[in-house]
């Protein structure tokens, strides 16, 4: 099983206080593992085997417990005392209702709760107005660069990791098959198709899900792009599909919600507000988006910004498009020590291109930090406030 440090600290941190732990992602990224990690490390700090209770809901074993009060009742049956059990429920959105479990579960004072989830729609609705302020939510993406070079015993450069990490997966699992490329093509296809059939085409009720897989097409591809509802609604029609925005802005919502793609806000930093009309969209993993366009490695300006903008949703609360004029500044950060920018660019070849990528922060009128990180293998400069560094370096921690 592969380290993930970065989660294993946030469940410490949240180990015995008083709110549900939920870990979101899209599916095989690792929360599962991820458990079973937390787990190990509980039971190498003493606790009782029997007070680790596992249990996943994906498993033909317990589909008995397919009903929330079979399932709490299994979770009560197997508390044999008054000291803290350690509960750990894996995909809990295959119960139906399973908040009233949960719920019933969290009440209980020898009971820390974990719970997992691969659809962020577990919690809107009534979970969140069943559960509000009484849960925390720890958001699991696929390997970051740092975990995905943590796993190579060779003593490659990171440059030329960095070529087999966007050309390969981040998916966990893939790290084991990743030189067989039809086992790897295999592998991401199965997980886009039950992404795509059993977390949007069912909840949606999708009878026709060629409309669907035309807008992953299309989402795959653009990545990085500003794009709004009514310019894919064009573009598919152009292109012979005709779907109407209401169904597009559905499919996006379900899409988001699957984690399978990530939305960026664009944010007009002069008028400090959120401009509705565009945004930007991200794909979950490089291999995929490979796949999904017929092994084709191209855009890698896009692609380095892409890998960007997820290491800053691992990082950062909030990650956002920034907007000053009509200059574009990448991404506006905002986590617990405060506001962020940066730019991102594959190489500074010349002082006009440098030029060119400080010139939104120049417009920027405050002292937040500023950073434009490109593949150049230079040193760190600074260029009067602004630091440019390796994005590989910045991505290493």
């Amino acid at each position: 099983m592969i380290g993930r440090p970065i989660y294993i600290e946030k469940l410490q941190r949240w180990k015995d206080r008083d709110v549900i732990k939920v870990v979101t992602g899209v599916r095989r990224c690792g929360k599962s593992t991820l458990l079973k990690l937390f787990a190990d490390e509980l039971r190498a700090e003493g606790v009782k085997r029997d007070h680790v209770i596992t249990l996943n809901l994906e498993q033909l074993e317990n589909e008995s417990l397919l009903d929330y009060h079979a399932l709490h009742d299994e979770v009560l049956s197997r508390v044999n005392d008054g000291q803290m059990h350690y509960v750990f429920i894996d995909e809990v959105q295959n119960v139906p209702d399973f908040q009233k479990a949960v719920d019933s579960l969290y009440t209980r004072e020898n009971i820390d709760l974990y719970i997992t989830g691969s659809n962020a729609m577990m919690l809107e609705g009534t979970l969140a107005t069943l559960l509000s302020g009484r849960y925390v939510e720890i958001s699991m993406l696929p390997l970051s660069f740092s975990e995905y070079v943590s796993t190579n015993t060779s003593d490659e450069s990171l440059r030329r990791l960095y070529s087999r990490y966007i050309s390969q997966s981040s998916f966990p699992a893939t790290v084991d098959f990743a030189q067989d490329s039809l086992a790897l093509h295999d592998y991401l296809e199965g997980i886009l198709n039950t992404v795509l059939f059993k977390d949007v085409a069912q909840r949606l009720n999708i009878a026709n899900t060629l409309g669907l897989g035309y807008l992953v097409d299309f989402m795959f591809d653009n990545v990085g792009n500003l794009t709004s509802v009514k310019g894919i609604a064009d573009t598919l029609a152009s292109n012979g599909t005709k779907v109407s925005r209401n169904t597009i802005d559905e499919y996006l919502s379900a899409l988001v919600n699957s984690f399978i793609i990530y939305s960026a806000k664009c944010f007009d930093l002069r008028g400090k507000r959120l401009l509705k009309q565009q945004q930007k969209f991200y794909a979950i993993d490089m291999g995929m988006r490979r796949m999904i366009l017929s092994n084709q490695v191209r855009d890698t300006g896009r692609i380095l910004e892409n890998i960007v903008f997820l290491e800053l949703k691992r990082r950062f609360k909030s990650v956002q498009v920034g907007r000053i004029g009509d200059l574009e500044v990448d991404f506006v950060v905002e986590g617990d020590s405060g506001r962020a920018y940066f730019q991102v660019a594959e190489s500074i070849s010349s002082e006009k291109v440098l030029e060119r990528e400080l010139a939104p922060f120049r417009k920027i009128e405050d002292n937040h930090p500023k950073l434009l990180l490109t593949l150049d293998d230079v040193d760190p400069v600074n260029h009067e406030g602004i630091m440019q560094m390796n994005v590989l370096e910045w991505m290493m921690g």
